[in-house]
């Protein structure tokens, strides 16, 4: 039971809403009663915003390349013609691949630094431009427990992710005098479609683990001895964007358990 109701008549705006933290996301918006645009580069985000809709949520879905100009031109459009406006714009949409830095392609590092840095970018350049004139709003970007400490195989992605809080940092100061918020959190290990490749993908190259084992391994050096929930990264994003976090900007939170503790 969500005791709460504080994005009545708000619209929040997520990328990445697919699957995943994304999804989840939505979901716990939905039951706060927000007006929800979902984006996502596959269709599946139209079945996460009938699932909301049929729940009595408000909610569209746009199918958007973060990394185009124009696609994101088009999302904040879509999304002001719907509902008016944009009061929260969560910038999720990520991706990651894992191999050993003498197999890693140009291709593997560009698509990770487009969609997880300049993805980021463009949308918080989009919602700037319509919050802005409004003198309100709450920007929240993912980053990643990568953004803390890279991890082995994925200097691209650590890149990307320590990318992210420096745009979050930069934009707090720039966007604080328009009365606009710009935050990031950081997820550690979370029950999603993307872990699930990180276990083995990860596992192969440390040592031939079977599926499941190397994540294990990884838990048992969490304090609180658990893989996270989407929904343990809702709570936190939800308070981010409410008028509870109106003093805070230019943070990037952890959400991992005690995994990472700075």
């Amino acid at each position: 039971m969500i005791p709460f109701q504080r994005f009545v008549q708000r619209t929040v705006l997520i990328t990445g809403a697919s699957r995943g933290i994304g999804a989840g996301l939505a979901r716990r918006f939905a039951q706060e009663g927000a007006n929800l645009v979902l984006s996502a580069n596959e269709a599946k985000v139209q079945e996460v915003a009938a699932e909301l809709e049929k729940s009595g949520a408000n909610a569209i879905a746009v199918i958007c390349d973060v990394t185009s100009k124009s696609e994101v031109e088009n999302l904040f459009a879509t999304a002001v013609k719907r509902f008016g406006a944009v009061d929260v714009s969560i910038q999720n949409a990520g991706v990651i691949t894992i191999a050993k830095v003498e197999d890693l392609t140009e291709a593997e590092w560009d698509k990770v630094m487009d969609v997880n840095t300049k993805g980021v970018f463009l949308c918080c350049q989009e919602a700037a431009r319509h919050m802005v004139p409004r003198k309100s709003g709450r920007i929240i970007n993912t980053a990643s427990g990568q953004a803390r400490q890279g991890f082995i195989y994925t200097p691209h992605y650590a890149a990307s992710k320590f990318g992210v809080v420096g745009i979050t940092q930069s934009l707090a100061k720039e966007l604080a005098p328009s009365g606009i918020t710009v935050n990031a959190f950081c997820p550690g290990i979370i029950d999603t479609d993307m872990w699930a490749y990180n276990d083995q993908a990860w596992g192969k190259l440390l040592g031939n683990y079977q599926p499941g084992e190397l994540m294990q391994e990884w838990v048992n050096n969490i304090p609180m001895k658990r893989v996270g929930r989407p929904e343990d990264v809702a709570g936190l994003v939800t308070f981010l964007a409410s008028d509870d976090a109106a003093y805070i900007t230019g943070q990037t939170i952890n959400v991992d358990g005690g995994l990472f503790m700075s």
